[in-house]
């Protein structure tokens, strides 16, 4: 039996590193995860629980797969809480494909930093068991090799899923801001339109009072002359 362990900090809020665990497949640093199937999901007590599935691609060397056999697709039970009221979040990951002679159960666990609530304490553990098989040792050293290895893929990932989200906020601001100097256009033009109308409106009332007057002035002076 193998246990590997491993922490890291994020310096970033624990919603922020929460809602990017939640969105870190598909992604380029891992493309190994090739699928993420939700199984069952519900709250309880406000804590939201999930199951998935998740496939993906395992290589083992030659020599392993004569031993336990080979898998293009390899699949995992995730069963997940998150309780966002305490801020915490805790994954449980146990391997489907090879349990006859390998069992991998992987824990994660998103919490905010003891010493600065600003920012997200990752924890991860994972215990392996290789039984029933020669070479058991070397295998489990392998297993917790490539885990190792891709945990520092998920690292990244979530770091690359938490650029994306700032992408789409600049997106966002910018489309709103041109949408909001579109419509402060529309409205001064629909102004300017509305003054240049008034201003027209304005001129013929003008124009046809001063030619009203100009017509009672020429039939006062017709009349003026009948009488004299």
């Amino acid at each position: 039996m193998k246990i590997w362990t491993s922490e890291h900090t994020f310096n970033h809020p624990w919603e922020t590193v929460a809602q990017a665990a939640w969105r870190k497949y598909p992604n380029p640093m891992n493309p190994a995860v090739v699928g993420i199937d939700v199984v069952e999901r519900n709250v309880v007590n406000g804590v939201l629980h999930t199951h998935r599935l998740v496939s993906s691609k395992w290589f083992f060397p030659r020599w392993a797969q004569a031993l336990i056999g080979t898998a293009k697709i390899c699949y995992a039970s995730e069963k997940s809480e998150v309780n966002p009221n305490q801020r915490h979040m805790v994954l449980k990951t146990t391997n489907l494909t090879f349990c006859h002679y390998i069992a991998v159960d992987e824990t994660v666990r998103y919490t905010p930093h003891p010493s600065d609530a600003s920012k997200t304490l990752l924890t991860q553990e994972a215990v392996v068991t290789v039984q029933g098989v020669p070479l058991s040792s070397y295998m489990e050293d392998l297993l917790a090799n490539r885990i190792s290895l891709n945990a520092g893929k998920g690292r990244q990932a979530i770091e690359w899923v938490i650029g994306k989200f700032d992408n789409e906020i600049k997106e966002l601001a910018t489309s709103a801001c041109k949408s909001t100097d579109e419509l402060l256009s529309q409205t001064k033009k629909s102004i300017d339109d509305i003054t240049t109308t008034a201003r027209r409106s304005m001129d013929d009332i003008s124009s046809k009072a001063k030619k009203s007057l100009d017509d009672i002035e020429k039939l006062t002076k017709a009349n003026a002359n009948q009488r004299s």
